[in-house]
Order: structure tokens, then sequence, then C-alpha cells
């Protein structure tokens, strides 16, 4: 699902949690969203063979401001950034 093109994202996410619920039969106010990046960069990239998770979906399209995420050449790489002091009074 290509997250950053629906109008609202967070129904799609409560939704897959309702199923979720209904599907396990576990209370909805104890379900739990998890989150695991893989390093696919297109949908279509995705092995055939891959394994899909069990109650979930893959989605794509997500954005970071402001940062980027590494490539898997640059993950061995390791920069130190050096903070900035914080004020106030």
């Amino acid at each position: 699902v290509w997250l950053s093109g629906l109008f609202n994202p967070m129904a799609y996410l409560t939704g897959v949690t309702q199923v979720t619920s209904r599907a396990t039969g576990e209370p909805l106010d104890k379900m739990t969203q998890q989150t695991f990046v893989t390093t696919y960069k297109d949908p279509s990239a995705i092995p055939a063979n891959a394994q899909f998770p069990e109650n979930g979906a893959y989605i794509h399209g997500l954005f970071i401001e402001g940062a980027r995420w590494p490539s898997l050449d640059e993950i061995e790489e390791v920069e130190n950034i050096g903070g900035a002091p914080v004020g106030g009074t």
C-alpha cells in the first residue's frame, strides 16, 4: 500500500489493527503496532518467495523530512555528529 498517497493514512493503520484484532480474538485496546524497515527501494523489488507478515501489511512511500535513510553500502560507516548546546532560561 502506498501509505503517503492515502487521504487519511491513520485510518488505514487503524483498519489494519481492527482486522488483526478480529482475526486473532485479541481485545482492540491491547493491540500494538510495530514497524520493521526493509531494504527494498521499490515494491517490485520484493522477491516472489519473500515471507510476508502473518498479520499486517507492507507499505511504501514514506518520507523522512530533514534526514535521509542510509543505503546498504553506507551502513558500516560511522559518522559522529556533534550536538548543539541547549539554552534556556
